[in-house]
């Protein structure tokens, strides 16, 4: 990318990335976009992205009638893809000042829907949730409210990668094949980005096509369920992937239950679990014990009334983590003994 035709256009930087994107497209230039939280900037073909508009279209309802609020920051990558692929399908732009009481379809992550159901809201609107973990407690609650609800993983690298109703019924998305080999999510499709300008992240390619950004998850024939990052967490000199225990847990918890580490002067570090429904606790505390070795059982359970998240809406595991330390800091004792 040395000649100055070649770079691709920023359209995390752009004023109006809608037409930056048109313009990319119109001359097939590369576009570039910043991943959530840091300065990696992903690389793609603006034909990567319309290849996939038809599918999102027939997936999410969203046509020429349609009037799509995009409430986030303009630079994250789903919300410049909402916003691009709204005008492609010809639907009308709801801005800020109009509301969501203007729209048909909203992009939100889970943290932006749970406000959202907290307050005044449309009962006819359809949510297309991304940017985290979309739980099935929150998906049902929305759909219980009159909304309808769509929930999809992907990545800037990756695209689409699955979509379904929330994150226990995520299956691949259309033109898109997935594999999870050793544990990670692998994934072939025409949707997949070019690479990295500048600073390396974590892509990885291989030569059958496939590519992947380590995150962790498992396929049941055709379900894809995603556990996110392969955080470990070594505890009594044993090594836990949080993953693991976040998998079995979620399987009996009605709110959202985050798992971490933190550091212990004797083990080195604990599991905390942090809950944000009171009643799972001793629920979660049984199906722990019956179904986790030793060394993969929470030793401290914290309720949060909600879980904190970035400014993008996505869950800050940085603050999750400082919240487990506190605690094991304040209860010094509560450690030591297995729950």
């Amino acid at each position: 990318m040395s000649r100055q035709s070649d770079r691709p256009v920023d359209l995390s930087a752009a004023v109006d990335p809608v037409l930056a994107f048109r313009k990319a497209a119109s001359v097939e230039a590369p576009v570039l976009l910043r991943t959530s939280g840091s300065a990696v900037g992903v690389v793609r073909s603006t034909y990567s992205w319309i290849s996939s508009f038809p599918h999102v279209s027939r997936l999410a309802g969203i046509g020429p009638d349609s009037r799509v609020w995009v409430p986030g920051s303009r630079a994250a990558s789903m919300n410049v893809f909402a916003r691009v692929h709204a005008s492609y399908a010809g639907a009308a732009l709801v801005e800020a000042a109009e509301g969501v009481g203007h729209a048909t379809h909203a992009a939100l992550t889970p943290s932006q829907l749970g406000t959202l159901l907290d307050g005044p809201h449309p009962r006819v609107l359809t949510v297309v949730v991304a940017g985290d973990r979309l739980s099935p407690a929150l998906s049902d609650r929305a759909s219980a409210e009159g909304l309808v609800v769509h929930h999809y993983y992907g990545a800037a690298e990756l695209s689409f990668v699955a979509w379904g109703p929330h994150s226990e019924g995520l299956r691949p998305f259309p033109g898109v094949e997935v594999e999870v080999r050793d544990g990670e999510v692998w994934v072939r499709s025409g949707y997949l980005c070019q690479g990295y300008d500048g600073a390396p992240g974590p892509l990885r390619r291989t030569p059958d096509g496939f590519a992947t950004v380590g995150d962790r998850g498992v396929l049941h024939r055709d379900r894809l369920l995603v556990d996110g990052r392969p955080d470990a967490v070594t505890t009594g000199g044993a090594t836990v992937l949080v993953a693991d225990v976040e998998r079995v847990l979620r399987a009996h918890a009605r709110g959202e239950v985050i798992v971490t580490g933190a550091p212990h002067a004797r083990l080195g570090e604990v599991l905390v679990a942090l809950v944000t429904d009171p009643a799972d606790r001793p629920r979660l505390v049984a199906s722990a014990r019956d179904s986790l070795p030793p060394a993969g059982r929470p030793r401290i359970w914290l309720h949060v009334p909600t879980l904190p998240v970035t400014g993008a809406g996505k869950l800050d595991r940085p603050a999750v983590a400082r919240l487990a330390a506190d605690s094991v800091q304040a209860r010094p004792g509560a450690a030591r003994r297995l729950t």
